[in-house]
């Protein structure tokens, strides 16, 4: 496995998010303003698995998503004129669930920004484990 692109360390200095709502673990691949590729390893440590489901643990959906957020939040916050500000989710114009995520799991994040207009993005997301795609994601954001 290749050195990351940003670590942990490198990923709090561009999002705001800390435990237990930062859900990238590393950036493998940066083109700033443009695509990011990200990891997250999923584990069994994750409280949500207390109650999703105890006998039958899946990762939410809704995880995912927030999941491929940071991920294109990367990619459209490394951009200079973004330097130290925020990008919040402005909207999820579709989202498609194709493979059920566990403990254990491995997911690569990859989000291209489609579009980037004054303080708005746009992008398209893709997790994969284990080669197949778990969620597909069409994602806005806004730098506020």
């Amino acid at each position: 496995m290749s050195e990351p692109v940003l670590d942990v360390s490198g990923i709090q200095k561009i999002l705001p998010h800390r435990f237990p709502m930062l859900l990238i673990d590393r950036v493998d691949e940066l083109e700033p303003g443009q695509r990011a590729v990200a990891t997250r390893n999923v584990t069994i440590n994750e409280s949500v698995f207390q109650g999703h489901f105890p006998d039958n643990p899946v990762l939410p959906g809704a995880l995912i998503v927030e999941s491929l957020a940071q991920t294109g939040a990367v990619a459209l916050l490394s951009q200079p004129e973004f330097k130290g500000q925020t990008a919040y989710f402005g909207g999820i114009k579709s989202a498609q669930f194709r493979k059920v995520v566990r403990p254990g799991d491995v997911m690569k994040l990859e989000v291209t920004l489609d579009k980037v207009k004054r303080n708005i993005g746009s992008g398209t997301g893709i997790a994969w484990v284990d080669g197949k795609k778990a969620c597909t994601a069409e994602l806005t954001f806004f730098i506020g």
